[in-house]
């Protein structure tokens, strides 16, 4: 068994396993999204005024979509396809009229999901140096003799992982 995998078996047996795991990854689960004021009171005046194409170009603005469809993204990279699909635009924002404003505002503002946060956090733990050494270039890691951390991105760790 690789010793890392060992390690990390014997580190879940441990009684404070859940405190440890969260140094490594400190989720903030009640953290709310900011909404810039100016695209909030657009969004407002767009809803009362049943204006779908503005609400929905001013909700595109915003970190969080408030519902769910799958067409969103697709606006979110083709913003000019929202004037030639109104059906699909009234649709969309009379779902999300349905809602009311202030439940509009709750799943605009609504955090992050913790999944949506893990992702840089172990780099970040990682580059804390809570480990004893910091994360190192690929030369450095090809002659290093004791452990070592080897620094990269996604991208070129998977790759060096495949070419050694």
């Amino acid at each position: 068994m690789n010793i890392f995998t060992k390690y990390s078996i014997e580190l879940a047996k441990q009684k404070d396993y859940l405190d440890q795991l969260f140094s490594v990854y400190p989720l903030s689960p009640d953290s709310i999204r900011e909404i810039n004021k100016d695209i909030w009171h657009d969004i407002e005046e767009y809803y009362k005024s049943y204006n779908n194409v503005e609400l929905f170009k001013s909700l595109l603005n915003l970190k969080l979509f408030p519902i769910k469809d799958s067409y969103v993204s697709f606006f979110k990279h083709e913003k000019s396809a929202v004037e030639m699909n109104p059906l699909t635009i009234n649709r969309i924002c009379g779902r999300v009229r349905e809602l009311g404003l202030d439940k509009l505002y709750k799943r605009c503002t609504q955090p992050k999901e913790a999944n949506r946060q893990i992702g840089p956090l172990f780099t970040n733990w990682l580059n804390s140096g809570t480990l004893g050494c910091l994360p190192i270039e690929e030369d450095a890691f090809l002659n290093a003799k004791d452990f070592a951390i080897l620094k990269g991105t996604d991208q070129s760790l998977k790759e060096f992982a495949h070419k050694y």
